[in-house]
């Protein structure tokens, strides 16, 4: 039997075809991303001439409309496959950031902020619904935690290089940063078209059967109860970049600078150790339902980690020392959180509906991203260290939720070697062998 398992596993750890390009791709996508994402208004307001107020107002409800479109797209998924799926938004995105510099009127403005805003909003549901179409087993673990380092590596690239355009031209340089965008994604997605989906599987499209709506995800209870242990997880993500600004500066009275330290040093780790952490947990054969549930954990414990920081309020230097350890703490719950909840999602959508549920499943990480704002400062006006308790459990809640749903879901969600693969003591009692 363990022979048997190695060999499950060296398949699952199979080179996806075209990976590499794949790979490269959204490499090179997270530096277009990257270009913008962190100079958002700025960079819209140089690049368009409209003002800060209509840029951010247009930005608002374009985004708005992109979280209602999600569902669209994943019935798209499921009608044409994620790959043409994907395909098409990368094409969009070019269009839409090599129009931008032209559209100086409000209205020009709106209607290429909304049509890339679809595309953008849509495109993590369509993503992971292309990890999916070209991997099986062990190889979306592989491919989730790849993708993940890719995006923070590229992202902080993508920053750097917009700092050294504005160096050199200053704000005239948010043109240019435009027009490189749009060909980071048109590069992008030629790469992503040299990637080949495996073959639909027995429940797949290729049996004939018309794919159902979103009624059968609404009726799938367990698919919609790690939908909601993802929502928990997903508010304590949000909480670096809305959060812990906040809180370093208004309860702990810290310099902003530990901000830009902690952003630097979460994205080093992601993009450095990203891999190998997921690398190890994945050979370690653990169920992905219980490495998510340690990576929620993690989380807690990085949670409870400033609430007694909060509550101890020590000198400068100790309370440097102290957010950097907590920031690596929360940098591991993210790691082996990560890839175990993306794969564990992706491979519980049955294969005729994977488009629709994995739009349910992200509709999570954007409620929980809209939600948190507003949520985060108002437990902050009545203390500090609320909001943490209230991320602590919610975590906690996440962990615990995740390992009650593991004997509900399909057991090629939970193990990421193949069903057969798994040996017999880990069976249910009773079940054939």
């Amino acid at each position: 039997m363990a022979v048997f398992g190695n060999k499950a596993s060296k398949a699952g750890e199979a080179k996806v075809a075209g990976e590499r390009s794949l790979l490269l791709g959204i490499g090179i996508s997270a530096i277009g991303t990257g270009m913008y994402v962190p100079f958002s208004l700025v960079f819209f307001h140089h690049v368009t001439g409209l003002s800060f107020t209509l840029v951010g107002l247009v930005l608002t409800i374009t985004g708005v409309a992109g979280l209602a479109f999600m569902p669209l797209a994943g019935s798209a998924v499921d009608r044409f496959g994620a790959k043409r799926v994907n395909l098409v938004l990368y094409g969009i995105r070019a269009l839409g950031f090599a129009l931008y510099p032209f559209a100086s009127s409000l209205p020009a403005f709106a209607a290429v902020a909304l049509v890339t805003a679809l595309a953008d909003r849509s495109f993590s549901v369509v993503q992971q619904s292309l990890i999916g179409e070209v991997a099986r087993g062990a190889a979306r673990d592989r491919l989730q935690a790849s993708t993940r380092a890719l995006q923070n590596a590229g992202m902080g690239a993508g920053a750097l290089l917009v700092s050294g355009v504005l160096a050199l031209w200053g704000t005239g340089g948010f043109t240019y940063t435009a027009w490189a965008n749009s060909l980071a994604f048109a590069l992008a997605g030629l790469l992503v078209a040299r990637v080949r989906p495996v073959p639909a599987g027995p429940d797949g499209p290729a049996a004939g059967r018309p794919a159902a709506g979103y009624r059968t995800v609404l009726h799938d209870r367990p698919f919609l109860g790690l939908t909601a242990a993802n929502f928990l997880t997903a508010l304590g993500y949000a909480a670096l970049s809305v959060l812990f600004p906040l809180y370093l500066s208004t309860w702990l009275a810290a310099p902003d600078s530990l901000t830009g330290a902690a952003f630097t040093l979460n994205t080093a780790l992601c993009a450095g150790i990203g891999v190998f952490v997921a690398g190890r947990i994945r050979r370690s054969g653990a169920r992905r339902t219980r490495s998510a549930a340690l990576g929620a954990v993690l989380f807690a414990a990085a949670f409870a980690g400033q609430i007694v920081l909060g509550t101890l309020r020590p000198g400068q230097s100790a309370t440097l020392v102290a957010l950097l350890a907590i920031v690596v703490v929360y940098t591991l719950g993210e790691l082996v959180h990560s890839p175990s909840g993306g794969a564990l999602s992706v491979s519980a959508a049955p294969e005729p509906v994977r488009g629709r549920y994995l739009a349910t499943y992200q509709l999570s990480y954007s409620l929980a991203t809209a939600l948190a704002p507003s949520l985060f400062t108002a437990l902050l006006a009545v203390d500090g260290r609320l909001p943490w308790a209230v991320l602590t459990a919610a975590a906690l809640g996440a962990a615990l939720a995740l390992l009650r749903l593991e004997r509900h879901l399909p057991a090629e969600a939970v193990h990421a070697e193949p069903p057969a693969a798994v040996p017999a003591a880990r069976r249910p009692a009773g079940a054939a062998a």
